[in-house]
C-alpha cells in the first residue's frame, strides 16, 4: 500500500497492517497494488464519465477495503439507466456504509425526477444523512401527492429549503408549486424567493419563482433582467402587485451593481408607489450593498427603513457592522434584536449586543451585558475569547480530558469507517476519505459519536498524522476540549526555528498554517495555492527572489522546509508592510495586500470591528480564526494565559508619516 508519500514509513506500514489485518481476514484475495491502481483509474474514469472503463476495472477492486468506492462510481455513472434491482443489490452489499447512503441520496433524486413516488417513498425512510435539500422537498411532495397530510412543520421545511437553495432545482420548486396551489405557502414566499435569488445573481431561480405566482409577468421579468435601467425608465406608474414586484426586482438588480444609483431611483420616483414592506426591503438591500463597500452612506440608507423586522438577517448583520464602523452604538442593539432568535444566539451577535449595552450604561444594562458575556466566554473562538477578556480573564489552555483507555483506542482502530477513511486519504482519494470519515463520526449512528468516541477517533487520526481529521474530529466534542488534538504542532522545530529566525511570533505562524492547510503538506486550493502555508506559485517566485533563494523552482513549494521558508518570509514582509498589524497581514495573506489597504481607509476602529466589516465572507472568517488560533497557540507555547485583544489593536488609514506601502508585494 503506497502510504509512504504521506506518512512516515513506519506509520504507513503500521496503518496498512492494521487495516488489512481486519479486512483480509475475511478471505478477500485482491491483489493489493493492482487493486489500488484500479481504484485510482476508476476515480479518473468517473470524473470523465467513462462508463466502459469503470465496468472493466470494477472486478479488479473486488475484495479491497475500498471496493465500495469503485462499485459506487460504476453504478452512479449509469444510475439513470440502472434497474431498481441493481440498486437494491448495491444497498444490500454495502449496507451501513457511507457509499450505501450516498447512493440512496442519488437514487432518490433520480426517482424524484422520474416522478416515481411509490419507489421514492419506499426508499426514503432508510436515508440516514437527510442532508440534501432537494431530496427533503421531494419527500414532502411525494407524501402530498400520495394523499398524506402535509403538516405545518413539513411546509415550513419546504419553505426554508427552497429559500436556501441558491440555484434553480426541480424538487423544491415543484414542492413549492404544489404547496402554493394548496395555500400551504403564500405568494409572499414566492416573491421572497425571487428577491433573494436576484440579490444572489441567480436570475433563473428568480424567474422560476415569478412563474409560480405571476406567469403573465415573465415578459416584464425578462426585460428587467436584460436591462433594469431601461425597464425602470420605461414605466411611469405601477399599481398591481406583480408590477410593483417587477420594479423591486429591477431595483435590486441595480443595487447589486450600484447601490447609490438604486437609492436615487427609489427616493426620486418609486418610493410612493411601493408598499412600506417593499420600500424597507429595498433600503435594506441598498444599505447592505453600500455597507459591503464600506461606504459611510450605508447607515443613512438603513435609516430609511421604518420597520427593521422587514429586513433579512443578512441585511441586519450589515446594519450592525456599519453602525459599529461608524461608532453609532445606539443602532446596534435594535438591529440584533430584530434578527431570528437562532441568529441572535450566535457568539458574534451576543458579543456585540453586550458591547452595545455596556456603551449605553446603567446598572441593569451592565448586568445584562455581563450575563451575555458569560453565556459565550471561553477559548472556543474569536468572540468567545473577546467575551472572556471583557470579564477580566485571558485565554488559557483548558484542563485536558481524562486519558483515553486502551479499550477506547482499540474501538477506534477497529472501526471500519475510520479505517476506510484513513486508507482512502493515504491512497490519494482525499475527498472520498474525508467524506467517509465525517460520515462515520457524525452520521453513521443517530446523534453521532459520543465525546469519548470522538476523542479516540481524533487520537487515531493524530497517530497517523492526518492532521485535518485530528483537528476537525476533536472540535466536534461538546463537553470537553483536548487542546493537543485541536491545536497540534507538527514540524515543531522547523516552524519555531524559521519563525524566530526572521522575527515572527511562532504562534502566529502556527495559527495561520492551521487555518490555511490544517497541516496537510499536499494541500492545494482551487486557485493553485499549495503546501502547508498555501503559497501561490507567483507569490512563491516573487518571495524567493526577494529573500535571495537561489535556484528556486515551483515544485519545491511542496517541500516542507521550503514551503515554510517561503510562507513565513512572505508573511513577515506583509506584517512589515502593515505596521505589524496581525489582522491586516492575515487579510493580506488571504486576499492579497491591495484589498486590506483599501479596507483600512475609514475611521480608525478597534480591529475586532474592522475584522467584522471585511466585505469578503471568507476573509472575514479567516482573519478571526487566525487571530483566535494564534492566541491559543501562544498560550500553549508560553504556558501562560494570553490576550487576543493585545494582538488585535486598532486599524485605520496608514499614517502619513509612514513610508509608502510596498507596491510590489503580491
Amino acid at each position: 500500500m503506497q502510504l509512504q508519500g504521506i506518512l512516515a514509513p513506519g506509520r504507513a506500514r503500521l496503518l496498512a497492517t492494521v487495516v488489512w489485518g481486519v479486512f483480509l481476514c475475511t478471505g478477500a484475495q485482491a491483489q493489493q497494488s493492482g487493486a489500488e491502481d484500479a481504484l485510482l483509474q476508476m476515480k479518473q474514469a468517473y470524473q470523465r464519465g467513462d462508463k466502459a472503463t469503470l465496468a472493466a476495472l470494477l472486478p479488479q477492486v473486488q475484495g479491497h477495503p475500498l471496493e465500495a468506492w469503485g462499485a459506487y462510481w460504476e453504478l452512479k455513472a449509469r444510475l439513470a439507466e440502472a434497474s431498481p434491482l441493481e440498486v437494491q443489490d448495491f444497498f444490500a452489499r454495502y449496507r451501513g456504509s457511507y457509499q450505501e447512503d450516498r447512493l440512496r441520496n442519488d437514487w432518490l433524486l433520480v426517482l424524484g425526477k422520474l416522478r416515481d413516488w411509490d419507489g421514492f417513498l419506499a426508499a426514503y425512510p432508510a436515508f440516514r444523512m437527510r442532508d440534501d435539500r432537494e431530496v427533503r422537498c421531494y419527500a414532502t411532495l411525494a407524501s402530498a401527492l400520495k394523499g398524506q397530510p402535509v403538516s405545518r412543520e413539513m411546509a415550513a421545511e419546504v419553505r426554508t429549503d427552497w429559500l436556501a437553495q441558491r440555484d434553480a432545482d426541480d424538487g423544491c420548486l415543484t414542492a413549492a408549486e404544489l404547496l402554493l396551489a394548496n395555500n400551504r405557502l403564500s405568494p409572499d414566499d414566492a416573491w421572497m424567493k425571487a428577491r433573494q435569488a436576484m440579490e444572489s445573481k441567480r436570475s433563473r431561480a428568480a424567474r422560476d419563482a415569478v412563474n409560480l405566482v405571476a406567469p403573465d409577468a415573465l415578459p416584464m421579468f425578462d426585460q428587467l433582467n436584460a436591462n433594469p435601467a431601461r425597464f425602470l425608465s420605461g414605466r411611469a406608474v405601477v399599481a398591481a402587485r406583480a408590477s410593483k414586484e417587477m420594479v423591486v426586482l429591477a431595483l435590486i438588480k441595480t443595487a447589486v451593481s450600484d447601490p447609490d444609483v438604486a437609492a436615487r431611483q427609489l427616493d426620486s420616483k418609486w418610493s410612493p408607489m411601493l408598499s412600506a414592506e417593499e420600500r424597507n426591503w429595498l433600503w435594506g438591500v441598498i444599505g447592505r450593498q453600500s455597507a459591503m463597500s464600506l461606504s459611510p452612506q450605508a447607515l443613512g440608507y438603513f435609516g430609511n427603513v421604518t420597520r427593521v423586522k422587514d429586513l433579512s438577517d443578512d441585511m441586519l448583520a450589515w446594519k450592525v457592522r456599519s453602525a459599529l464602523r461608524m461608532g453609532q452604538w445606539r443602532d446596534v442593539q435594535p438591529a440584533i434584536e430584530a434578527m431570528d432568535a437562532e441568529t441572535q444566539r450566535e457568539p458574534v451577535w451576543v458579543y456585540w449586543k453586550a458591547r452595545a449595552l455596556m456603551q449605553r450604561g446603567g446598572d441593569m444594562r451592565r448586568e445584562e451585558a455581563r450575563e451575555l458575556y458569560q453565556s459565550i466566554a471561553g477559548t472556543g473562538g474569536f468572540y468567545e475569547m473577546l467575551a472572556l477578556e471583557e470579564l477580566g480573564q485571558r485565554s488559557a489552555v483548558p484542563t485536558p480530558p481524562a486519558p483515553l483507555t486502551e479499550q477506547e483506542r482499540q474501538a477506534a482502530r477497529q472501526d471500519p469507517g475510520l479505517q476506510r477513511g484513513l486508507l482512502a486519504i493515504n491512497l490519494g482519494l482525499r475527498s472520498e476519505g474525508v467524506r467517509e470519515w465525517n460520515y462515520t463520526v457524525a452520521l453513521h449512528t443517530p446523534g453521532g459519536m459520543s465525546d469519548r468516541e470522538l476523542l479516540a477517533a481524533a487520537d487515531l487520526a493524530c497517530q497517523y498524522q492526518v492532521w485535518d481529521r485530528c483537528i476537525n474530529t476533536s472540535e466536534r466534542t461538546k463537553g470537553t476540549v483536548d487542546v493537543q488534538q485541536r491545536f497540534p504542532m507538527p514540524f515543531h522545530d522547523a516552524v519555531i526555528g524559521q519563525s524566530r529566525a526572521i522575527g515572527l511570533e511562532p504562534a502566529y505562524v502556527y495559527g495561520l498554517i492551521r487555518q490555511e492547510s490544517r497541516f496537510i503538506m499536499s494541500a492545494r486550493s482551487g486557485v493553485g495555492a499549495s503546501g502547508l502555508m498555501q503559497v501561490m506559485p507567483a507569490t512563491a517566485r516573487w518571495t524567493a527572489r526577494k529573500i535571495g533563494l537561489a535556484g528556486f523552482t515551483p515544485d519545491q513549494i511542496y517541500e516542507r522546509d521550503t514551503n515554510i521558508l517561503i510562507g513565513t518570509s512572505y508573511l513577515k514582509l506583509a506584517l512589515d508592510d502593515f505596521e505589524d498589524s496581525m489582522p491586516l497581514a492575515a487579510a493580506a495573506y488571504n486576499a492579497g495586500p491591495g484589498r486590506p489597504r483599501a479596507w483600512r481607509n475609514g475611521p480608525p476602529v478597534e480591529a475586532a470591528i474592522w475584522a467584522e466589516n471585511v466585505p469578503f465572507n471568507e476573509t472575514r472568517d479567516y482573519v478571526k480564526k487566525v487571530l483566535a488560533n494564534t492566541t491559543m497557540y501562544a498560550a500553549i507555547i508560553s504556558g501562560q494565559p494570553q490576550s487576543i485583544k493585545a494582538r488585535l489593536g486598532t486599524v485605520g488609514p496608514r499614517p502619513a508619516s509612514d513610508p509608502e506601502p510596498n507596491k510590489d508585494l503580491p
